[in-house]
């Protein structure tokens, strides 16, 4: 991880690149493309043929959907403390949702009631990465808000291990919020069968959650036939820093995110070349004794400590409003009177007594969170998601005589004689 100087050409070189990164890897769109239009076309027989190519070299199909027995027997796996801590999540996520359930509204006016009508999604598949760590917390985030949100169906879809099996602490979750229909399917295979269907796979109309650039890329190729949250690309994190935070709990926060995987994104902001060279005598302090410090190393390759030239804070928060990161907090004296000016991020974590871990794993507001940017014009998962609008009108006689000839005006400037006359003959 280097310490850069905000005016040198090496500091401008990577702002903008981190400032035009993409979560897509256009040098694999070919690839994915190849897989989601052979499970498009050959249905169970492609999803089987890249599950035993990818995850589970001696999985059969009649294995690919989980049977109720593995779900019970899963409880054998799990740990009561685990348990608990997983049931005080819901609650907390279900709270917090509860607040942005938006409600059906009409009003009358002049004759014509307007208003919206709010219905959940019928069908949702949600997503959950496999790999080298378990992200029970990812599917939660997606899962209490699709079933407050009345979702009729929700599909889960996850990669199986080499030996066909998936986390016991997925499967527990699942049944503890009544999802038996899970998959042990993985990658731009799990996206396409969800999009399009096959005869395991029923067809959703949205796809939730997040995963590696395959499962991003397959993601990218099926929306329009199929919703999606949005594009996820890595993990990020960017701090802002003044010269009084506690270089300690930056490193420890910084390697907390930089874990997740090698290209995940790690920044810190500030004005102060002694708080830098701290933390990064912490962070080869506290690595140490980290599991997954060989990935931690990969990933603090892409970050940087970035020193600008005054503790004026303003020219700290335009680089992160450019950056606009996944995460961000705010090591400063007064963190709250930053807020309104951060634009652009993902979450916002204000104070040092709160790490990004909180967010994660307990809160309870949304750690699905946009990334590469994206949170420039995409907000949080929420229950929203999982919902939609439809428009309601409805005219009397002398509603639509009072509105009537402004819109057949309007439908003359349009040279659309037809709408004129559909108004007219009514008069």
């Amino acid at each position: 991880m280097k310490i850069l100087k905000f005016e040198t050409t090496e500091a401008k070189n990577y702002i903008k690149k981190i400032v035009n990164r993409s979560a897509c890897s256009h040098n694999l769109e070919k690839k994915v493309y190849r897989i989601v239009d052979d499970v498009r076309r050959s249905g169970d027989r492609a999803v089987l043929k890249y599950t035993k190519q990818f995850d589970c070299p001696g999985i059969r199909l009649k294995d690919l959907k989980v049977r109720a027995t593995e779900i019970l027997d899963s409880y054998n796996y799990v740990k009561r403390k685990h348990l608990s801590a997983i049931e005080q999540l819901v609650k907390r996520i279900s709270k917090f949702e509860k607040r942005l359930k938006p409600k059906s509204w009409m009003e009358e006016k002049q004759g014509m009631i307007l208003g919206q009508y709010i219905m959940p999604l019928e069908k949702v598949g949600i997503y959950v990465p496999g790999g080298g760590a378990s992200y029970i917390s990812s599917f939660l985030m997606c899962a209490v808000p699709a079933k407050l949100a009345k979702v009729k169906k929700i599909v889960v879809a996850s990669p199986p291990d080499r030996d066909g099996r998936l986390n016991p602490y997925l499967l527990v979750a699942a049944n503890k919020l009544g999802i038996s229909e899970i998959y042990k399917i993985g990658g731009a295979q799990a996206i396409a069968g969800l999009a399009y269907g096959t005869q395991i796979l029923p067809r959703v109309d949205k796809i939730v959650g997040p995963g590696n650039i395959y499962v991003t890329l397959a993601k990218k190729v099926v929306f329009g036939d199929v919703d999606i949250d949005f594009l996820a690309g890595p993990t990020e994190i960017l701090i802002l820093a003044d010269r009084h935070a506690n270089a300690r709990f930056i490193a420890s926060d910084l390697l907390s995110q930089a874990e997740h995987a090698a290209d995940a994104l790690a920044i810190c902001i500030t004005s102060s070349l002694q708080l830098a060279h701290n933390i990064l005598r912490e962070i080869q302090t506290q690595i140490q004794n980290l599991s997954r410090k060989h990935i931690i190393n990969l990933s603090l390759k892409n970050g940087a400590i970035i020193l600008v030239p005054s503790d004026n804070m303003d020219e700290s928060i335009n680089l992160a409003n450019q950056i606009a990161p996944e995460h961000i907090e705010v090591f400063v004296k007064n963190p709250f009177s930053l807020l309104n000016k951060i634009k652009n991020a993902g979450a916002i974590f204000l104070g040092s007594w709160t790490p990004v871990s909180i967010g994660d794993y307990i809160a309870g507001c949304s750690h699905v969170l946009p990334t590469a940017g994206s949170a420039r014009f995409f907000s949080p998962l929420s229950i929203r998601d999982f919902m939609k609008v439809s428009n309601v009108i409805s005219c009397t006689r002398k509603g639509l005589e009072n509105m009537g000839k402004m819109a057949m005006r309007i439908a003359e400037i349009e040279g659309m004689d037809a709408h004129i006359k559909s108004i007219g003959v009514r008069s």
